[in-house]
């Protein structure tokens, strides 16, 4: 019971706080932008799927094994 009130005491919290925000929701907005842009559109033009491009019809969970075991550091 006390826990379930504390979550509750705690989302209310929350909800009241951005609920009473001025210019919080712009800076949300631009936050979510920002990571929308930094996650999706930056992923897509500057990191490939190197692992599909480059197993050679091999499982990624192959390939990246079979990577580790060459490029392993000889003596070790």
């Amino acid at each position: 019971m006390c826990m379930i009130q504390t979550v509750t005491n705690i989302w209310r919290f929350y909800r009241d706080g951005f609920r009473a925000m001025t210019w919080g929701r712009v800076l949300w907005a631009i936050i979510l932008l920002k990571l929308f842009i930094m996650f999706v559109i930056l992923k897509l033009f500057f990191f490939p799927d190197f692992i599909r491009e480059s197993s050679g019809g091999l499982d990624e969970d192959d390939f990246v094994s079979r990577e580790l075991i060459e490029r392993r550091v000889p003596g070790n």
